[in-house]
């Protein structure tokens, strides 16, 4: 006589999850595009409710910031970049920050792989800048080339070198890398003070009074590809930086480094149970970043800035974007790269969309800090709608009726 087979009485806590849960719980775990879209776009409406709340038109102003961005050239057909151009022009400047913006992110995003939390980007973007404009300013008789080469190198060695400190006192002494990497920013930039200050190594020597650094030398100039050289047309570092994207992606999924670097992000022990030497890992993810940091010091250093003062230091935020800038691309190689082309049209475009008939002068810049803030604190929005609806459900289960 066959008998039943018994079935399990599976606690409510333990019932599968719905078919909205689990979908946003695969979403969330896949990285997929769902959330980080959903993140831009709360982020906008959200500034959108400040902007109408002080008296402005939200269209308008995001319409402003669109075409100051330059993203309506992308629309002309046919292009015509023989002509002279607004849109084109401030698409090219968007581009030169997309440039910055996308390294300093993958600054962020590939140790956040190791789990480790990067916050020294700055830093690292300014030693690297520093290396770059020593290298620019000496070596004059050197064909352009080599001369490049030289200073984009030793510019991504400094910063590596700059993160590979915080990466060394984690593994030794076990000093949370947050810590060592803010203490390791200031450094950085009181030390890019002294140099480019008056009277410092690296300040000027055809205007003593002026607390800038040398001009870098001509040879040491990046290509530009698009625009004129005299107007800060985009140059060719653009494509390094679409490079180091295809980069990134090749050492974290197609290499052995990579595929121990996960495996520390996702449990150290397991790891290191499994043979993996993590403190080594810890330095090598560090100083990688550090490298992606440093980089992108030299390509603005050498493509568009050529020289750096001591006010400049004291007002550069562009490292700190970059966790931004990974947080929303989900420290995906693709999610980066569309992350900081969208931050830098946003940085841009409220430079040059908001005139003072649509928006503030004064409040532009907020409101690009405002946007940037948001979008940080939507990015965690995909776990508080889990936490909430799961929470929702075991609220339901107590309060039924036996």
């Amino acid at each position: 006589m066959s008998q039943a087979a018994p079935t399990a009485n599976v606690p409510p806590e333990q019932e599968p999850s719905t078919n909205f849960t689990v979908k946003l719980g695969i979403a969330q775990r896949a990285g997929g595009a769902v959330v980080p879209v959903m993140t831009g776009v709360l982020a906008f409406l959200a500034g959108g409710i400040v902007v109408a709340a002080t008296g402005h038109n939200p269209w308008t102003a995001y319409k402003g910031i669109w075409q100051g961005a330059g993203f309506n050239w992308l629309f002309h057909i046919p292009w015509n970049t023989n002509t002279i151009n607004l849109s084109a022009f401030n698409l090219s400047q968007t581009l030169l920050l997309t440039t910055t913006l996308i390294l300093c992110g993958l600054a962020v995003a590939f140790p956040f792989r190791c789990g480790l939390f990067n916050i020294g980007g700055q830093g690292q973007y300014l030693v690297g800048l520093v290396v770059a404009n020593w290298v620019g300013v000496s070596f004059a008789s050197w064909p352009t080339l080599p001369h490049v080469l030289l200073g984009i190198f030793a510019a991504a060695a400094a910063g590596a070198v700059w993160a590979g400190i915080a990466g060394f006192l984690k593994a030794t002494t076990g000093a949370h890398e947050v810590i060592s990497t803010i203490m390791l920013n200031w450094i950085a930039i009181w030390g890019a003070q002294y140099l480019f200050g008056q009277g410092g190594p690296l300040q000027n020597t055809y205007n003593p009074a002026a607390p800038e650094s040398g001009t870098v030398v001509q040879s040491a100039k990046i290509p530009v590809f698009w625009g004129s050289s005299a107007l800060q047309g985009t140059d060719v570092g653009f494509f390094v930086a679409l490079a180091m994207l295809v980069v990134f992606w090749l050492i974290l999924n197609r290499t052995t480094l990579g595929y121990e670097v996960r495996a520390t992000g996702f449990n150290p022990d397991a790891a290191a149970y499994g043979g993996i030497n993590v403190r080594n890992k810890y330095i090598q993810a560090m100083a990688i970043s550090g490298a992606f940091a440093g980089l992108a010091g030299a390509l603005d250093m050498l493509g568009y800035l050529f020289q750096f003062g001591v006010l400049d230091v004291q007002a550069s935020q562009i490292g700190f974007l970059g966790i931004a800038v990974a947080l929303l691309g989900r420290n995906t190689a693709v999610g980066t790269g569309i992350a900081a082309f969208l931050f830098g049209g946003l940085l841009y475009g409220t430079t040059r969309g908001l005139n003072p008939n649509v928006f503030d002068p004064g409040l532009a810049g907020n409101l690009t800090s405002m946007i940037q803030g948001l979008i940080v604190l939507f990015v965690g929005a995909d776990i508080l709608i889990l936490y909430v609806w799961n929470s929702r459900r075991k609220l339901k289960r107590r309060v039924a009726p036996a």
